[in-house]
């Protein structure tokens, strides 16, 4: 089990070249993954989406890239002779117009502009590529363990959410056969008070069975049962499992409220507010599961 939130970052250099790696996710309810590269190596952007892919199977991952070129031959200053020889011509146009003499230097013309220009050269995209993947995958490797680290902990904590439900769920069941008991002794009492001890036996075997049948929950206490023992074979899984965990939780919550609505007993309902609580906060749990 892991978690949808985590951070990594890595920083790799090699002959000259610096890349840095930055990753941060959080909860989603599919894979989104956002890149962030500078524009000379953007040509790695897919890259980079199927390197998280491989490594993350849900959330929303920020992905930012920073590289630095330090290499003596990473710029080159080209001239441009066509313009410094047109800028020339019109000078020398110029100073005869106005009779002066040309008198400009060589830092002169090198400060014209466009006469000199600093541009990037041709990067190995290869050792860019094999760069960025040692990068991503050691700020991946630092996301990854962050998120398992707290998937961890929070198994821990719905396994015992589990094991208080379960518990309700026991209580619940204990005390079901005996509400249908305490109705029968109830209404006996209070037909003979009102009939004066003349009671339709056949009358009331009837309203009795109607009650319990309206009230009887085996089957919603035999799916929650069930769920709840789902809920801790998948958490034990070694794969992603938010997705059936959060159907699952789902699941529970509407056995409990179909238990709450058909039971009417004051212990039962107590217990079934209890289980709700719980329930509400695996929910919240769960939506950051991987």
């Amino acid at each position: 089990m892991r978690s949808m939130t985590g951070y990594g970052r890595a920083l790799v250099e090699e002959d000259g070249r610096e890349m840095t790696v930055e990753v941060r996710s959080v909860n989603h309810r599919f894979l989104d993954v956002s890149c962030r590269l500078p524009r000379s190596i953007g040509f790695l952007e897919d890259a980079v989406r199927k390197g998280v892919a491989v490594r993350v199977a849900r959330g929303h991952v920020d992905v930012f890239v920073n590289y630095v070129n330090r290499r003596e031959d990473a710029r080159e200053v080209r001239v441009d002779t066509v313009l410094a020889q047109a800028y020339r011509s019109a000078l020398e146009e110029l100073g005869k117009a106005v009779g002066l003499t040309q008198s400009a230097s060589l830092i002169d013309y090198a400060r014209l502009p466009d006469v000199l220009t600093v541009s990037e050269k041709q990067e190995d995209q290869d050792a860019l590529r094999a760069l960025l993947q040692r990068a991503l995958e050691k700020a991946l490797d630092q996301l990854c363990a962050m998120r398992e680290m707290e998937g961890e902990n929070m198994r821990a904590d719905i396994l015992s959410k589990m094991d208080a439900i379960a518990s309700l769920q026991k209580q619940i069941a204990s005390r079901a056969p005996l509400v249908v008991e305490e109705y029968r002794e109830k209404l006996r009492a209070r037909l003979c008070a009102l009939l004066s001890g003349e009671l339709d036996e056949a009358r009331f075997a009837t309203e009795v069975a109607i009650f319990a049948d309206r009230a009887a929950i085996d089957e919603e206490l035999v799916r929650l049962e069930s769920h709840i023992a789902q809920i801790r074979a998948a958490a034990a899984l070694q794969e992603p499992v938010g997705r059936k965990l959060d159907f699952l939780v789902q699941e529970l919550n509407r056995e409990v409220n179909t238990i709450g609505s058909k039971a009417s007993d004051a212990q039962i309902a107590q217990h079934v507010v209890a289980a709700k609580g719980e329930i509400e906060k695996l929910r919240e749990q769960v939506q950051n599961i991987e």
